[in-house]
C-alpha cells in the first residue's frame, strides 16, 4: 500500500538506471510518488523507469551537466508540476589506488560528479521549486565517508564532503527544506564490485546481519528520509550497512575470519 505523503508527489533520483538509484526510484514510486530517473545516456533512463512503473520518466542527463540538469528539472515540472523530492545518488570512483599516486583528471572527475553535482541540482531545484513549496533532498553518501581505506583516499574524501555538505545545505534550506543523506555498506552493485565479488565470505562474516547489502534495503531507507514520517529529521546521514561499521571501530579481526 502506497505511502499517504508521498501520494502526489514528485522525486527526481540522478544515476538511477541500475543498482541503488533503481531501487531507491522503485521504492519513491511504490510510496506512491511520481519518479524521474537520470542517467548519462536518455535510452537507459527510459529503459529503467520502463521497469518502475507508469508514473516513472526516464531523462537522459550527465549529473554534473548543467543545461542537462536544468532541462530536467524544467521537464518535471511541466509533465508532474513540483519536483517535491531530490535524490542526488550519482556517483563515480575512477581513482583507485593511493593518494599519493591519483592526477588531476580522476581527481576533479570524482570530485565533480559526488560533491559538485548535489550542489548543482540542489541549488537548481531550490530555485526552481523547492524554494517557495519546501522539500526533501536525500543525498546518497557512503559509510567510506566515516572511515578510511586503503585505494579509496579520493572516493572516501568525496563523500566525507558530501556528508559536511549535507548539514550545510540543511542549515542553510531550513526550515523549508530537510537535507539528509544515506550512507550504505558494501552493497552488492556494480560500482562496488571489487569490495564483494571475489570475497563475498569474507564480506558476511564482517557483517553483523550477515549478508551482503542489496540496493533494496537503501531504497527503503531514502524513501522514509523522503516523506513525512522523517519530518523532523534534517542534517542527518543514516547509516544502512547491515552493522559493518561496529565491526570496523570495534577492531574484531575475528569477525572477518
Amino acid at each position: 500500500m502506497a505511502s499517504p505523503d508521498l501520494q502526489g508527489r514528485t522525486a527526481i533520483v540522478t544515476g538511477a538506471s541500475r543498482g541503488i538509484g533503481l531501487a531507491i526510484a522503485a521504492a519513491l514510486h511504490e510510496d506512491g510518488a511520481n519518479v524521474v530517473l537520470t542517467a548519462r545516456k536518455a535510452e537507459d533512463a527510459e529503459a529503467a523507469a520502463a521497469t518502475v512503473g507508469p508514473n516513472a520518466l526516464g531523462v537522459g542527463a550527465h549529473a554534473t551537466d548543467e543545461d542537462a540538469a536544468r532541462r530536467c528539472v524544467e521537464l518535471t515540472l511541466e509533465r508532474f508540476g513540483s519536483v517535491d523530492v531530490l535524490v542526488n545518488n550519482a556517483g563515480t570512483n575512477p581513482a583507485f589506488g593511493p593518494l599519493v599516486d591519483q592526477e588531476h583528471g580522476r581527481f576533479a572527475k570524482t570530485m565533480d560528479v559526488n560533491l559538485w553535482a548535489p550542489v548543482l541540482w540542489s541549488g537548481i531545484v531550490w530555485h526552481a521549486w523547492m524554494k517557495e513549496h519546501g522539500g526533501s533532498i536525500i543525498n546518497t553518501a557512503s559509510v567510506g565517508g566515516l572511515a578510511v581505506g586503503a585505494d579509496l583516499g579520493v572516493y572516501h574524501a568525496s563523500k566525507a564532503a558530501l556528508i559536511h555538505v549535507t548539514r550545510h545545505l540543511a542549515l542553510e534550506l531550513a526550515p523549508g527544506v530537510r537535507v539528509n543523506a544515506v550512507a550504505p555498506g558494501v552493497v552488492r552493485t556494480r560500482l562496488a564490485e571489487a569490495l564483494w565479488r571475489d570475497h563475498e565470505d569474507q564480506v558476511i562474516g564482517s557483517t553483523p546481519l550477515g549478508r551482503v547489502g542489496e540496493p533494496e534495503d537503501i531504497g527503503g531507507v531514502v524513501a522514509f528520509l523522503a516523506g513525512d514520517r522523517s519530518r523532523w529529521i534534517t542534517g542527518e546521514t543514516i547509516v544502512t550497512d547491515g552493522g559493518q561499521m561496529l565491526v570496523a571501530s570495534s577492531g574484531d579481526v575475528s569477525a572477518s575470519s
